[in-house]
């Protein structure tokens, strides 16, 4: 029997260090912990039956919140149904505690069953792991548990964030010894053990040496990655200012939408670093990198191609470069290494390089809405306009990996409204992607989620969820029956006709795996709302499904071999745009 005293001071701890919310996946053996995280009153717990999808609805709330997120599950195959969640967390720097009950050092390798070997079963996509004792009430035992505890939010939380894990024995008889009940007098004022943070700030020799390579250089641009440091967002634009580079700002860096200064921010980015006579002429020759590599595939193709001087600012020690380049990485606060760079370089007396970018800019949006509005067939990049002009202010917008965030990247335009935008692309799968928007809806944001079917389907469980927790999410379904992204790559052109090879007869099977599935009927099946539209009501159906109550699943139904069809002619509009 569990001792409900150290249950209670495990619980506790948890509370005091940060954990406001807690994920609970049913389970025997997680009997006791299920019991004391729930019985907690500083605690907001919601059951979820798929420990997957409780996995990446815990993301999406931490990711949203940005603090730790607690996930309860039991022994055996659940805790491995995490992993992918794990994965997730530890590439996108997102922080999960994770308390996985499991049977006694007496049942292990025995055959009992639900048994498996959980101990540091994350391997190294978990920051830190931890194998508790068995509760048992004694003094040392229950010091040990509180230290371990917070010791746990706190790892995870500190920079890079990430997932942590706790294993946790219990032996039966599985209910606890005594009540569990936590109310706020119970939390500690402060957790056993507390760390104060601070991110590593350069010295002004460091500082000096940056501000010499970018003054000495016109030809510059900031890449803004994915990050969700909301300092950057008016340390960068001064930075711009400053140096006379323009931004080519990724949606998921959070500087395309909200009120701050964006007159240096380049939004098609994607479409201007494709090779083209324009940008043969608009060649970097200094890049500074803040967060993670930008979605558009062109901006990576640039740096391999042309090999500018490189500087990655990174607060959390990372060495993120997939480019190959050399490269010098500044280990030290993004924000603050910014905004003191900004203080030495002072004003940019020329800022033809700057104007060069931001009119282009401005040509290639032109030339896509012009584009976009003359369209009377479905298109996958028509959702984000749609969301952006729609989503109000503090509304999340995620998008589903694969095509999606690439039509995201391509196609959300800069609105002033401080609108959140999210996707998981630490590992870039398609799975989770529906629970993660879930867990975003959990804070209490409208939220909205741009996915494609396979990963609908993928994921379609979490519509249960929904259901189960009372969550409102507007959701566009780009349904091209199969792997639509596919239809991008090399093995889907002609040239992939090599003899051996198998292509491309086998390419529809492998690749494009269509499944006729029944979209409405699994949507109505779980009682979510349902619409088909079109592009011409696509504006309507979004703002209904952002209205109304509950799920609501706008149906956009395309077809993969026209939709790269489309992709390429909004492409050439832009090029043609940009010819002098």
């Amino acid at each position: 029997m569990s001792d409900a005293a150290t249950l209670r001071a495990l619980v506790a701890e948890l509370a005091a260090a940060g954990v406001r919310d807690a994920v609970i996946c049913p389970g025997s053996r997680s009997t006791p912990l299920a019991l004391a995280v729930r019985s907690c009153e500083a605690i907001r717990s919601r059951v979820i039956l798929d420990e997957r999808s409780a996995g990446f609805f815990a993301l999406g709330l931490a990711r949203v919140n940005r603090r730790p997120v607690a996930v309860v599950v039991t022994s055996g195959t659940a805790v491995a149904n995490l992993m992918p969640a794990v994965v997730e967390a530890n590439l996108s720097r997102v922080p999960l505690v994770l308390l996985t009950a499991d049977r006694p050092a007496e049942l292990q390798d025995r055959g009992a069953p639900q048994t498996i070997d959980q101990v540091r079963i994350f391997g190294r996509h978990a920051k830190w792991s931890s194998e508790l004792p068995l509760l048992d009430g004694e003094a040392a035992t229950t010091a040990h548990v509180r230290s371990v505890a917070a010791r746990a939010v706190a790892t995870a939380a500190a920079g890079p964030a990430g997932p942590v894990h706790l294993n946790l024995p219990f032996r039966e008889p599985l209910l606890p010894d005594g009540p569990l009940a936590l109310g706020g007098r119970d939390i500690p004022a402060r957790p056993f053990a507390a760390v104060e943070r601070g991110r590593p700030a350069l010295g002004a020799d460091a500082l000096d040496r940056l501000a010499a390579r970018l003054s000495a250089v016109a030809r510059g641009l900031i890449v803004a990655g994915p990050d969700d440091d909301p300092r950057l967002l008016d340390a960068l634009p001064r930075l711009a200012a400053s140096s006379g580079f323009p931004i080519l700002a990724d949606p998921l860096s959070g500087l395309r939408t909200g009120p701050h200064d964006k007159s240096m921010v380049v939004v098609r980015a994607d479409q201007l670093c494709r090779p083209g006579p324009w940008l043969d002429a608009h060649l970097p020759e200094i890049v500074l990198r803040t967060g993670a590599m930008p979605t558009a595939k062109p901006i990576l193709e640039l740096l391999a191609r042309v090999k500018p001087e490189l500087l990655v600012l990174d607060g959390d020690g990372g060495w993120r470069e997939p480019a190959l380049l050399p490269a010098t990485f500044v280990h030290a606060d993004p924000a603050d290494t910014a905004d003191r760079l900004a203080e030495r370089l002072g004003t940019a007396a020329d800022r033809a390089w700057a104007g060069a970018w931001l009119a282009a800019d401005a040509a290639a949006s032109a030339a896509m809405t012009a584009w976009l509005a003359g369209q009377d067939e479905p298109f996958e990049g028509a959702p984000f306009p749609a969301l952006a002009d729609a989503l109000p202010d503090g509304a999340v917008l995620w998008a589903g990996s694969s095509m999606p965030v690439r039509d995201l990247d391509a196609w959300l335009p800069a609105a002033d409204r401080a609108i959140t935008v999210r996707s998981n692309r630490g590992a870039n799968g398609i799975d989770g992607v529906l629970s993660s928007a879930l867990g975003a809806a959990a804070t209490g944001a409208p939220t909205a989620l741009v996915i494609g079917d396979v990963s609908f389907l993928h994921d379609a469980t979490a519509l249960g969820t929904a259901r189960q927790l009372g969550l409102s999410l507007a959701i566009v379904l780009v349904d091209n029956d199969g792997g639509g992204i596919f239809s991008f790559l090399p093995q889907a052109q002609p040239a992939a006709a090599i003899p051996g090879t198998g292509l491309p007869e086998h390419y529809e099977a492998l690749f494009g795996t269509p499944h006729g599935t029944d979209i409405p009927a699994v949507v109505r099946a779980f009682g979510a709302g349902y619409r088909a539209a079109g592009p011409r009501d696509l504006r309507e159906a979004v703002g209904w499904a952002l209205a109304a109550p509950g799920v609501n699943v706008v149906h956009l139904r395309t077809e993969r071999a026209r939709n790269l069809e489309l992709h390429r002619e909004a492409a050439a509009a832009v090029q043609a745009a940009l010819r002098p």
